[in-house]
């Protein structure tokens, strides 16, 4: 077995023809969050991945293995739930709003600018419906964003969810709403004036 104990962060510094030259290993993200595990590349070695704790492996990185040679690791596909706010009765707050809340489950979430992506989860899925959005299982790389779930967090996913009242879309939607709309409450903030040090 072929040990690596090196990782360089999406080939940092290195020439593109060494990277084209590089095996690749297809990774999901239950496998990329581990700092220890085997895997086989695309030549068919079997390799000892051991990298320090806390390391996580993105899709781009490159492995580097003891005899110097480099295998570029590729976020396999795996399946998601790909979140995305309703183009005739939400908007993309929406999303917004979503991603706090999954954020304040301390749930692993991969933010874009038009939709958002978690592992799959029933209880967050109705969850986000009820807040306006659509919610699909879909099989696409997963690169969550970095946080408290990489130093060995975990989520929260079962713990009670405050409801919100569901509204109902036309026949072109695929989750159930009513057009209730929630007015929202302002929130007042005290600022207190800054007193300037005496030395």
């Amino acid at each position: 077995m072929l040990q690596v104990s090196k990782i360089m962060p999406q080939g940092a510094g290195l020439a593109p023809v060494l990277l084209k030259r590089a095996s690749t290993v297809e990774l999901d993200w239950d496998i990329r969050q581990k700092s220890r595990f085997e895997a086989t590349d695309s030549l068919g070695r079997q390799l000892g991945i051991f990298l320090p704790r806390g390391t996580l492996v993105r899709g781009g990185d490159v492995l580097v293995a003891e005899d110097g040679s480099m295998v570029k690791v590729i976020a396999a596909p795996q399946t998601v739930l790909r979140i995305t706010a309703c183009p005739t009765h939400g908007t993309p707050f929406d999303l917004t709003r979503a991603a706090y809340h999954l954020g304040n489950r301390h749930v692993p979430i991969e933010l874009k600018p038009d939709h958002l992506k978690i592992e799959p989860d029933h209880v967050l899925a109705d969850m986000l419906r009820s807040m306006h959005l659509i919610v699909n299982e879909v099989s696409e790389s997963f690169e969550p964003e970095g946080g408290a779930y990489s130093a060995g967090g975990h989520g929260h996913a079962h713990e009670a969810v405050a409801t919100v009242a569901p509204h109902v879309h036309g026949p072109d939607c695929n989750h159930g709403h009513d057009h209730a709309h929630h007015e929202v409450q302002p929130v007042a903030i005290q600022i207190h004036p800054h007193k300037p040090h005496s030395h």
